[in-house]
């Protein structure tokens, strides 16, 4: 099976990664731990592979950036003569200052989605009681899931089903279509009204159904059908329909 050609808006490119590891494990910007973050990116790109997805050229090169960065943290450090004015540049001063620089223009980003959405609601929306325009709105919000958290919330799922050997790649004549899936990803947590565990639409080890099944569930919360939400980071990710 070749890899699905497909461009997934969700995947901003490597500085965001590094992003969401950076918030996901409390990590202090200033003071990153090379081999920690490199490892952990490495896992997320080994899972992006597994899958066969079309990673960009993008993530490969910050990989190496970051292995170069490890190995020059690993080399012993000149002695500096107290009285000179010497500075020893950090290996890690260019990446920072591109994470610093990258958050503020997320962060500025979404400031202008929040504006917008609020000027879409007063020209737009009929009105609401207020209880209830905030009892959905924060419904919504604590469902916020990046791909990032899918993608180890599904590297998780190989690990615990011990889905380390190649995935099989055999498929009934032809590759699952995505629109199909999506129907069946929809209906299937249409009818759980409690939210359908991650794992549970991923019932068949073969890399098409694997693929298409992932694709599908981002396509659709796309398109704003479903959301995924997990208790705090790291923690089982559970998928609600948007109609409750």
């Amino acid at each position: 099976m070749q890899a699905y050609k497909v461009k997934l808006d969700a995947f901003e490119g490597p500085l965001d990664l590094l992003l969401h590891l950076i918030n996901q494990y409390e990590i202090d910007i200033y003071d990153i731990p090379v081999a920690q973050i490199t490892e952990q990116y490495m896992q997320y790109i080994h899972t992006m592979k597994r899958l066969e997805l079309n990673i960009a050229s993008e993530y490969l090169v910050m990989a190496a950036t970051l292995i170069e960065i490890k190995s020059q943290m690993l080399l012993p450090k000149p002695e500096l003569d107290e009285d000179a004015e010497e500075y020893m540049e950090d290996p890690r001063e260019d990446l920072m200052q591109r994470l610093i620089e990258y958050r503020k223009y997320k962060e500025a980003a979404l400031q202008l989605q929040v504006i917008e959405k609020e000027a879409n609601q007063i020209y737009t929306r009929p009105p609401l009681l207020f209880d209830e325009s905030i009892s959905k709105h924060s419904e919504i919000v604590q469902g916020e899931t990046s791909v990032y958290d899918m993608l180890e919330a599904l590297r998780q799922m190989f690990e615990r089903k011990k889905w380390d050997a190649p995935l099989e790649t055999k498929v009934e004549k032809s590759d699952i279509p995505i629109e199909q899936r999506m129907e069946e990803v929809l209906q299937t947590v249409k009818s759980a009204k409690e939210g359908i565990l991650f794992d549970r639409l991923f019932t068949i080890q073969t890399r098409p159904h694997i693929v298409v099944t992932f694709i599908a569930l981002l396509e659709l919360m796309k398109k704003n059908q479903v959301y995924c939400k997990q208790e705090k980071q790291l923690s089982e990710l559970y998928v609600f329909s948007m109609e409750e």
